[in-house]
């Protein structure tokens, strides 16, 4: 098997993320995570993930900062994994994720998890780009502009 390289110091915003949180495990504990999911325990049950695999991806994500441990908020000697800062700024990710899938590799029939507004209970609105006046924006209307500084 190929040793994976880093993509940390690659000029690309978009290959710095996934070399945080490229692989599917990642995004599912993330993913787990917003949906409560607080024990190493509760992330093997719920994933079925190896428990290495799982604590070599918890300790990625703690070292990288978007995760970090606390005191079992139930008062036991155990530690729990919660979301930092950087790691709920990954929310509209999973919601794009959630949202492409639920697009494009559901059959009309297939049961399925929906994302709901907890107020009200209805589905959230599809997650649009938007320009700074407010303009909705597709692929085609963006570039990328590359530069040696920022």
């Amino acid at each position: 098997m190929a040793k994976r390289v880093s993509l940390w110091n690659a000029g690309c915003p978009v290959a710095r993320a996934l070399d945080v949180i490229g692989d599917w495990w990642s995004l599912l504990i993330i993913r787990d995570a917003f949906d409560g999911v607080r024990r190493f325990s509760e992330f093997q049950n719920g994933l079925g993930i190896a428990k290495g695999m799982l604590a070599t991806r918890l300790r990625d994500l703690t070292e990288r900062g978007i995760l970090e441990t606390a005191p079992a908020s139930d008062g036991t000697a155990y530690r729990e994994y919660v979301l930092t800062e950087k790691g709920r700024g990954l929310f509209l990710v999973i919601v794009a994720l959630r949202q492409w899938g639920e697009a494009h590799l559901y059959e009309p029939n297939d049961r399925r998890s929906r994302l709901v507004d907890r107020e009200v209970g209805a589905p959230v609105a599809q997650l649009a780009l938007r320009s700074a006046d407010d303009r909705r924006l597709g692929w085609y209307d963006t570039r990328v502009l590359k530069s040696d500084v920022t």
